[in-house]
């Protein structure tokens, strides 16, 4: 980790990788494939987007979760999600669901497009081993909710968790104390932004390009940040959007059996016979 009085250096530059998850929904996966198994406390970054419905209407039929939160966030189209706990609703552009699995939870997530485009992120991150067995809980953020910031000339950012000067993203007691926001700078302005020195962090590249810590990088990429300190990123001639996200890594062991993360094979094969035998949601 570096001291917040130094600046952010490019560790890393990773394009994605094509893969096909749920029922058949094409993605880009930058965590969690091969190139980046996670960056704690990240464990999986996947980007979806398609002017083809079936490149994504078949979405995510109902799944397991637990020992993790994941994070969808809606640029284009809709999902349309429910889950064991009775709860069933829509995300739409612009909107937020921070959904912490806990203990255990089954949902389906179903995209739609709708202008004939479909977009979006979605984030795991991944729980303490205290709040692995946490109740399940959710956190829907309506777009209006978001605020908008506009802190220098040519630079817009949706905050969405942590803090920006005396603003606060809307997403709040999650545990590895996040930083999720959108940011777009136009061309040759410049964004800044002090990155706690505790915490692991990232940009995703969506659109446009621009230099990063010193390094131009162009969409689609993920950027690998050397932990906290001054990120610094000036928009090449088009401009570029991103997103700026970090959090503090927990430190602890991983056992990963695809949507259920825990710290252990036992914990692993427990939950693997929960399944079996129907005890899973209680």
């Amino acid at each position: 980790m570096s001291d917040i009085g130094e600046k952010c250096k490019v560790i890393e530059i990773i394009e994605p990788e094509w893969v096909r998850e749920g029922a058949g929904v094409k993605l880009r996966r930058s965590i969690g494939g091969s190139k980046l198994d996670h960056l704690d406390p990240f464990l999986l970054l996947d980007h979806f987007g398609s002017h083809n419905p079936a490149d994504y209407e078949r979405g995510f039929p109902m799944h397991p979760h637990r020992g993790i939160e994941t994070v969808t966030y809606i640029l284009a189209g809709l999902v349309r999600h429910k889950d064991s706990m009775g709860n069933v609703g829509e995300i739409t552009s612009g909107d937020v669901q921070w959904m912490t699995a806990g203990r255990a939870i089954l949902h389906e997530e179903m995209p739609e497009g709708l202008g004939g485009h479909m977009e979006g992120f979605q984030l795991w991150v991944n729980l303490p081993a205290s709040l692995k067995m946490c109740e399940p809980r959710y956190q829907e953020i309506n777009a209006a909710k978001i605020p908008w910031l506009n802190p220098t000339k040519g630079v817009l950012i949706r905050l969405i968790a942590g803090g920006y000067g005396d603003t606060r993203g809307p997403v709040t007691e999650i545990a590895a104390d996040p930083i999720y926001m959108d940011v777009a700078v136009h061309g040759g302005d410049r964004f800044e932004y002090d990155i706690p020195a505790d915490h692991n962090a990232f940009a995703y590249v969506f659109n446009g390009g621009g230099e990063f810590c010193g390094t131009q990088v162009e969409s689609t990429r993920l950027v690998v940040l050397s932990g906290g300190g001054k990120f610094e990123v000036t928009g090449g001639l088009l401009g570029v959007r991103f997103l700026l996200v970090a959090g503090k890594p927990l430190n602890e062991p991983i056992a990963r059996y695809g949507p259920i993360v825990m710290n252990t094979t036992e914990e692993i094969r427990q939950t693997l016979r929960e399944l079996r035998d129907g005890t899973f949601i209680r």
